[in-house]
């Protein structure tokens, strides 16, 4: 079958000046598209475009935004078949999974059109003191103007989606970069918003390699930088200069199982499973490492164990395979060579191993020493490593024993337990009952320390890409003190 050709979209509407970028079947490893790749002219076109479409954006009403998001809608939900199979090709995800992630991107438009009409302000009581006597305050959120985004390959639907549809929302234009490994989601996404009346100029959509896209990140016209992905976004806000910077950049996410636990295992066991080796642990708050107090450790890891050797590995258009190819042969290298640095350091490997080509099967590990990289950094693959803990607060500072903050879990029946860890855990979301890879798309979610700067979630997305503007008025009848 011949490769697809899709354009990349500029100022709302489609260019094809080339076929240069080429995009690869993840798992079969033949060419699926071709991808029209933006040249320097037409980067710094979308960024004009971009500010001369601050104004009329600003000047649509909440309704109208909001038919725009109500739109996408619709359409997405008539081409989720297709979405889905572009996740699947272009990501290698598999196709449960790629099913999932269109309905949460269904999910992320239609949440943001209903907040499109409830952006609101408040009313200031500013007769705190005598001098104020008479004066009255109000404020509403206006939009920043013209942003920029980049997102990664692992989410090329969802975490565009948390980008464009509250800015749409908000009413600012934008200019996104999607990663170049998986282009396909963003640029449907795109041919979905070119059929919507957002004013010319509102979005562009450029699949630009990570070295031509300085001007997204150090132009001084954009107002905001929203960046999801790697350790590299700190150095992309050392580049950005005055504008508002906002990063998702990723975490090695911890879930603590409490000792009573112990009779209901196999539904602690089976979401443990799920956190850890959905999208083969590519995802930013994949279950990483894993701490099991000790009475219940033995027979978790026998239950935990077994279900990971039973996962299916495989080509993700089969509904029935849970993990399908990692991103890129890169990423492979890196992770059997922290596989192998721990068992080289005496670690245990309880099942999995070192699979072949892009395919890892779901790896589990324990004793691993906690200053390797397998512990301290961000694996995004199928590996797990076990631990057990004696007491709940020496469970606590090994969450903690972490560069990283973005979410993590607790399974606890004590709500002592489960409010202490709310206390004292370093992260941005702690999910009681359930693993940190849960996420709905309302929530605020975001990370500490080097897991980022900022919120997403529609709500919280909308704030930062608005700002208060203030107004007071003086009632003139009132005679002044």
């Amino acid at each position: 079958m011949p490769a697809q050709h899709y354009p990349y979209y500029l100022a709302n509407v489609a260019q094809t000046p080339n076929a240069d970028l080429e995009v690869i079947d993840k798992y079969h490893g033949t060419l699926t598209a071709r991808v029209a790749l933006p040249d320097a002219a037409a980067v710094e076109r979308a960024i004009a475009a971009a500010l001369s479409a601050e104004a009329p954006m600003r000047a649509l009403t909440p309704f109208a935004r909001q038919q725009v998001l109500e739109h996408c809608v619709a359409r997405f939900r008539e081409r989720q078949d297709e979405l889905a199979l572009a996740l699947c090709v272009e990501a290698g995800k598999p196709m449960r999974d790629a099913r999932g992630e269109v309905t949460r991107l269904i999910d992320t438009f239609r949440i943001a059109a209903e907040e499109t009409v409830r952006i609101d302000g408040e009313v200031l009581n500013l007769e705190i003191s005598a001098r104020a006597r008479g004066y009255r305050g109000f404020t509403r959120r206006v939009p920043l103007g013209a942003c920029s985004f980049i997102t990664p390959f692992n989410f090329p639907l969802n975490l565009v989606a948390h980008k464009l549809a509250p800015a749409i929302a908000a009413g600012c234009p934008f200019v996104l970069k999607p990663s170049e490994k998986t282009p396909l989601g963003a640029l449907i996404i795109g041919q979905v918003l070119a059929e919507t009346a957002l004013p010319e100029g509102a979005f562009s959509i450029l699949p630009l390699p990570g070295d031509r896209a300085a001007a997204l990140v150090e132009d001084a016209r954009f107002k905001l930088l929203s960046f999801t992905g790697g350790q590299v976004g700190w150095q992309l806000k050392a580049r950005a200069g005055r504008k508002k910077v906002l990063l998702e950049l990723g975490g090695n996410a911890a879930c603590i199982v409490d000792g009573d636990q112990r009779g209901r295992l196999d539904a602690v066991v089976e979401r443990m499973i799920f956190g850890a080796f959905y999208q083969s642990g590519q995802s930013c708050i994949s279950v990483q490492r894993i701490l099991v107090q000790r009475d219940a450790y033995a027979e978790f890891r026998e239950r935990f164990v077994a279900a990971a050797k039973i996962l299916r590995m495989g080509d993700p258009r089969d509904e029935t395979v849970a993990l399908g190819p990692v991103i890129d042969s890169a990423a492979t290298t890196r992770l059997r060579a922290w596989l192998d640095a721990a068992l080289g350091a005496g670690a245990r490997l309880l099942c999995g191993g070192h699979g072949d080509g892009l395919m890892l099967p779901a790896t589990v590990l324990e004793c691993v020493p906690h200053s390797l990289q397998l512990w301290r950094e961000e694996a995004f693959g199928p590996i797990a490593v076990l631990e057990p803990f004696d007491d709940f607060e020496d469970a606590l500072r090994m969450v903690n024993d972490s560069d990283y903050g973005l979410q993590a879990g607790v399974f606890t029946d004590s709500m002592s337990h489960a409010l202490r860890a709310w206390d004292a855990l370093e992260v941005g979301g702690v999910i009681i009952g359930d693993v940190p890879s849960f996420r709905v798309d309302n929530m605020p979610y975001g990370g500490v320390k080097r897991s980022g700067l900022g919120r997403e979630g529609i709500r919280a997305s909308i704030l930062e890409m608005t700002e208060p503007r203030l107004l007071v008025i003086r009632d003139q009848a009132v005679v002044p003190p």
